[in-house]
């Protein structure tokens, strides 16, 4: 399969495929507001999709749709002084009233409406004359803040009409990337990220899939290079877009496997490399062994126990989440992992290994899961790889001991409504000398 056919198949595999679903719920919702509020039951009238999905960068998996629900200019003098919340709960009550058994709650800015493995968020607003928009912030006692998604919406249509479609599908492609790799990384940033670097350069404005294992190194250089800040100026609406966590490091590591996967010797490793940058929604290479000579499945001496989070819960990272892990010999602490993989030191058997969560910025009442995955001709001679996703004992630690050598894989996941929203992982080597 060659570079256009890999990557065409690539961003077929990141196609929303629940759109039916969200539209229907985007319309009931909108439905219960306008009953609400001006006694129509209208499904389309005076809501706007916005976020990811309003700006048709989306892909499999997303878990956050933001919809805007434009108040009538009448109800204005009603919530003006100081009724932020009060706009707020009214949203929600009327949402309730039609729909009682779905859970619907205040969340400073918005209404979470939560369906199963993803959820609505709406923002009531009013439009103002400029197109912009007025919306309730709940904190500090509450005030009225300016959004402007239609600018950012329209700035990514005509953008990516200038650059031969390639802004939207850079921006699907980076969200895989931040799924695989855990980087916590907000929608709009994305967006405003991808637009940034391709503005950067004239190179790919008539190019296409051909040239997107290019685009992709180039694109994660750029994001390296990035100097440390705290926030970007939205594409369109020039609106501060917060840096919550940093994506350097892992940008530079893409880079650096895109660059093998472009040099690549064979298919085989070039496969390899552009998974590894990725994930699964990269497609594998395709089988050319004949069926008379390919390796007999009943030869193989151990058994396949790997599990892939993917295939329990959709994954939309938007939180960071770091692990790390004591190492004990004799009960005492000697190193931290992450202190020996820097110092380059290798493990060796016979050592306990407590990994445990050190970061997490996401909401409290997540759900972790861990996988202990081991690698390597000793692994598969005992039978012994693993891989099973098995569920946190509740304090976000799993213990592990260092048997044979080898490599060995933990990760570890944040589960929150049905969806992974933060992931990491730590590579645990192991030697017997």
């Amino acid at each position: 399969m060659g570079t256009s056919d890999m990557f065409r198949e690539f961003l077929t595999n990141l196609a929303v495929d629940n759109a039916e679903q969200i539209s229907l719920r985007y319309g009931e919702v909108t439905a219960a507001l306008n009953k609400k509020f001006r006694d129509t039951e209208s499904k389309t009238a005076n809501s706007l999709q916005v976020g990811s999905y309003g700006r048709w960068t989306a892909i499999k998996g997303i878990s956050d749709l933001d919809m805007l629900y434009i108040m009538p200019k009448g109800k204005w003098d009603d919530y003006r002084n100081g009724k932020q919340l009060q706009l707020l709960t009214d949203t929600k009550d009327a949402i309730k009233v039609r729909y009682p058994n779905t859970i619907v709650r205040v969340d400073r800015l918005v209404v979470q409406v939560l369906y199963d493995k993803f959820q609505i968020e709406v923002q009531p607003v009013f439009e103002q004359e400029d197109g912009s928009f007025k919306y309730p912030d709940t904190y500090g006692g509450g005030s009225w803040k300016i959004t402007k998604p239609r600018e950012e919406i329209k700035a990514m249509s005509e953008f990516d009409t200038l650059k031969n479609q390639n802004l939207r599908r850079l921006c699907k492609m980076a969200r895989a990337w931040k799924n695989k790799h855990g980087v916590g990384l907000g929608g709009l940033l994305i967006d405003t990220l991808a637009h940034n670097f391709l503005i950067s350069t004239t190179e790919y404005n008539d190019r296409s899939y051909l040239y997107y294992d290019l685009m992709s190194r180039d694109f994660f250089k750029y994001l390296a290079d990035r100097p440390s800040q705290e926030y970007y100026a939205a594409l369109g609406s020039g609106q501060r877009v917060k840096v919550k966590n940093i994506f350097q490091t892992k940008a530079n590591k893409a880079y650096e496997l895109c660059i093998e996967a472009i040099d690549a010797k064979s298919e085989d490793r070039a496969y390899d490399r552009w998974k590894k940058v990725y994930g699964r929604p990269f497609p594998a290479k395709p089988e050319t062994v004949p069926d008379s000579i390919a390796i007999s499945f009943s030869a193989r001496t151990w058994n396949n126990t790997e599990q892939f989070i993917e295939d329990m819960y959709p994954i939309d990272i938007r939180y960071n989440l770091k692990i790390d892990c004591d190492v004990l010999q004799d009960g005492f602490r000697g190193y931290s992992l992450s202190e020996m993989l820097y110092k380059k030191l290798f493990l060796k058997p016979n050592k306990s290994l407590i990994f445990q969560v050190t970061e997490f910025d996401g909401k409290a009442n997540s759900n972790f899961y861990w996988k202990v995955l081991n690698c390597g001709n000793e692994a598969e001679k005992r039978d012994c790889i693993r891989g099973q996703i098995v569920a946190d004992s509740g304090n976000r630690k799993k213990e592990e001991h260092t048997n044979f050598q080898g490599e060995h894989i933990v990760e570890c996941y944040a589960v929150q409504n049905g969806i992974v929203i933060a992931k990491d992982r730590i590579i645990v080597p192991i030697k017997s000398y």
